[in-house]
């Protein structure tokens, strides 16, 4: 795989060196076990996969590429370029602007650029409408574009199936980028309807089955379909994409689900179900996969608690998060900042989004065992200095040091 050029700031000796030497003697990457960091009374467990992935240090080798080049041009970003506060703060601090926020709502005019400024597409992608405004202002975006070649990828997939004549399901959130830019180019060219959830795919399935009358469409997916659907005749034909970060297992299950509404709703054979409802597998992200896998075979080992690294807003972190939850207190922090000390962390919820202060959250076990894991868009450098504040904490700072010179020899 490529080598990207990303500040060597993000970067960490033992973690780089871990990653490695782990995938020199697994190359087909069957070993999901975790790497322990042995320091005596703290254990750190390693995730087997976890942290920048392919489409995040594409992005980041674009875009500090084109800060270089051009240190004389109004650079701007049509959003955050990944959902990391560490990336996007050193964006800032090199002149970069934000034309949005997050959620598409306007930060600086469109009709304030000029040709001559350079616009970068961050990682998610955008939708067909921002693509044409700004070309109509005459600003070039395709040198600049920083879409994740693997959500491109589903928006290829969606134009497949739609022109074997599919009504589209997005399985994302609505109002995140990456689910507004893939419901964009679905509905462009097919009727498309998002899904958040398996609740919301349960409620679709009504309306396959009629158990819900297609009148009520309107009003239960209101602002989450594409103009003129008709659930009476859209929802014969379906395949369902994917917002790339969703858990996996979600994804399949809606899948899963509505595929099975299909085959008893229409009589058909499970071998019969194409002419019903596409198959779309081939949409989930390989570094989601592997990350969220990487998690599952984690908690197989015993361990005292999980920490887990990653932008607040970064939607595969939460779902790292949602996984650890349900075997170990799991705490999710931004940064190692968030550990106040070896009584207090700082950490959100991941369902509320609440920002919570949380009193003797390392047990008092000798040794104890921590999970560690970061989301997509979390620098290497971030992991380790979570690590080496929990060494403080432990009084293990010699053993640490040990850690690395054994790893980086």
């Amino acid at each position: 795989m490529k080598q990207f050029k990303v500040p060597p700031t993000y970067r960490s000796p033992l973690i780089s060196a871990i990653k490695q030497r782990r995938k020199e003697v697994d190359k087909l990457k069957k070993d999901f076990t975790p790497t322990r960091l042995d320091m005596g009374p703290l254990q750190i467990l390693l995730a087997r996969h976890f942290g920048f992935c392919y489409g995040v240090e594409n992005a980041i080798e674009i875009a500090f590429e084109t800060i270089r080049k051009h240190p004389n041009k109004r650079l701007y970003l049509l959003s955050e370029m990944i959902h990391n506060p560490q990336v996007n703060a050193d964006l800032t601090a090199l002149g970069v602007q934000f034309l949005q926020d997050t959620r598409g709502n306007q930060l600086i005019d469109f009709d304030t650029l000029s040709p001559d400024d350079i616009v970068m597409i961050p990682a998610f992608g955008t939708t067909l409408a921002i693509e044409a405004q700004l070309a109509a202002n005459g600003i070039p975006t395709a040198e600049y574009n920083t879409t994740c070649p693997f959500v491109e990828k589903v928006w290829n997939r969606g134009e497949q199936i739609a022109a074997k004549g599919y009504t589209i399901v997005v399985h994302g959130k609505p109002t995140h980028e990456e689910t507004r830019a893939t419901f964009s180019r679905a509905a462009a060219i097919t009727p498309t309807v998002v899904v958040n959830d398996i609740r919301e795919a349960q409620i679709l399935g009504e309306f396959i089955t009629g158990k819900r009358p297609a009148t009520d469409f309107d009003k239960v997916f209101a602002g989450h379909f594409s103009a003129g659907f008709d659930a009476k005749k859209d929802l014969a034909k379906i395949g369902v994409i994917n917002q790339t970060t969703q858990l996996s297992s979600d994804t399949q299950a809606i899948a899963d689900y509505l595929k099975q509404i299909i085959i008893q709703h229409y009589q058909v054979a499970p071998h019969q179900v194409a002419d019903h409802f596409a198959d779309t597998r081939d949409t989930l992200c390989y570094a989601t996969n592997d990350n969220q896998t990487a998690v599952q075979h984690m908690l197989l080992t015993p361990a005292d608690l999980a920490i887990v690294i990653g932008g607040y807003n970064s939607s595969n972190s939460s779902h790292l998060v949602e996984l650890c939850e349900h075997k170990l207190p799991t705490w999710f922090i931004d940064s190692a900042d968030r550990l106040l000390s070896h009584l207090q962390i700082e950490h959100r919820r991941w369902d509320t989004k609440e920002l919570m202060i949380k009193e003797g959250y390392l047990p008092a076990n000798n040794p104890t065992s921590i999970l560690i894991t970061s989301g997509a868009s979390c620098p290497d450098a971030v992991v380790e200095s979570v690590i080496r504040k929990l060494a403080v904490f432990y009084q293990v700072e010699p053993a640490f040091e040990q850690v690395i010179q054994a790893w980086c020899s």
